[in-house]
């Protein structure tokens, strides 16, 4: 690995450079492996029929991390990976999936990671992803994230996804279906700006009895930049769901909500909530009185609000 891309691993997942004796990873570098270790609980393969990793989580890990960060240090590059990941039956680990792209010429620096999840009943998963773009190119910085969620019963997924800044481009799409008393929660965070573009679709299906969805959208549009978010909701069974939208406006962003909402079972509670605004007037003066200027104190409140 060259050091940019120590730099972007060491940002989007924490990745020190020196690999933890017995923790599994796997470094993708412009569409290759550049590091790879199983350990006793967790093994990763490459996949035989196409780019891609397949990652089967064994019952006995128990507060366990594997990383699959993917990085792009150069324009030219079209990356793209399918990682399959089979977490048995009441595992508990952290995943770390960050992806950072770089580039310093005109060409594109892009990838697209698909990745899917199968819990077997009652594991619990903590799904990392950070994306970052970087360089000083007129290149385009793409990320294409795909996220496919299948819960078994009693199967818990968190996911926290971070964006903020240097993303030209993103599409983020993430499908989910949930058996009974299956929990999954997203909490997301998102800053464009500049002419930037990023859309967020999300579609969670509950089949299960007491199974739930808790979906958090927090997103910053500055300069000129335009965001776009869908989430769909859908309750087949006595469930609860529940999404919210909160959006940040600076200088000339847009930010379009569609929140949706389908109840398919007389049992099936579902909420939606969206805001879109301005940071008030009242919060930067306050801050003023306190010694900020006004641009600091804008930072500060929008630190806050993407915290």
């Amino acid at each position: 690995m060259d050091e940019r891309t120590k730099e972007i691993l060491k940002t989007v997942s924490d990745w020190d450079g020196e690999p933890e004796e017995g923790v599994a990873y796997n470094i993708r570098e412009n569409g290759q492996c550049a590091g790879r270790q199983s350990s006793p609980h967790i093994s990763i393969e490459s996949k035989e029929d196409g780019p891609g990793l397949i990652i089967r989580i064994s019952p006995k890990a128990q507060k366990e991390k594997v990383y699959i960060p993917a990085c792009v240090t150069h324009g030219g590059v079209d990356d793209l990976v399918y990682n399959d990941f089979y977490v048995g039956a009441g595992a508990d680990v952290t995943v770390v999936a960050g992806c950072g792209v770089h580039t310093d010429n005109d060409g594109m620096a892009k990838h697209n990671g698909i990745h899917r999840f199968f819990l077997d009943r009652g594991a619990h998963v903590l799904y990392q992803e950070k994306h970052i773009g970087t360089g000083t190119g007129t290149g385009f910085r793409r990320i294409d994230p795909v996220t496919d969620i299948e819960l078994g019963e009693d199967a818990v997924l968190e996911m926290d996804t971070i964006q903020i800044g240097g993303v030209d481009s993103t599409f983020r799409k993430t499908t989910a279906k949930l058996g009974a008393r299956a929990r999954l929660i997203i909490h997301e965070r998102l800053m464009t700006d500049g002419e930037d573009t990023a859309v967020s679709d999300f579609d969670v299906t509950l089949e299960g009895e007491d199974s739930g969805v808790d979906l958090i959208s927090r997103s910053v549009a500055r300069g000129n930049s335009r965001q776009d978010y869908h989430s769909k909701i859908s309750g087949n069974c006595r469930c609860t769901g529940h999404s919210e939208c909160d959006a940040i406006l600076a200088e000339n962003g847009k930010v379009n909500a569609a929140p949706e909402l389908f109840a398919g079972d007389i049992d099936a509670s579902l909420i939606h909530e969206a805001a879109i605004g301005k940071i008030a007037g009242e919060q930067i003066m306050k801050l003023k009185t306190l010694g900020l200027t006004e641009e600091e104190a804008e930072k500060k409140i929008i630190e806050g609000f993407l915290r």
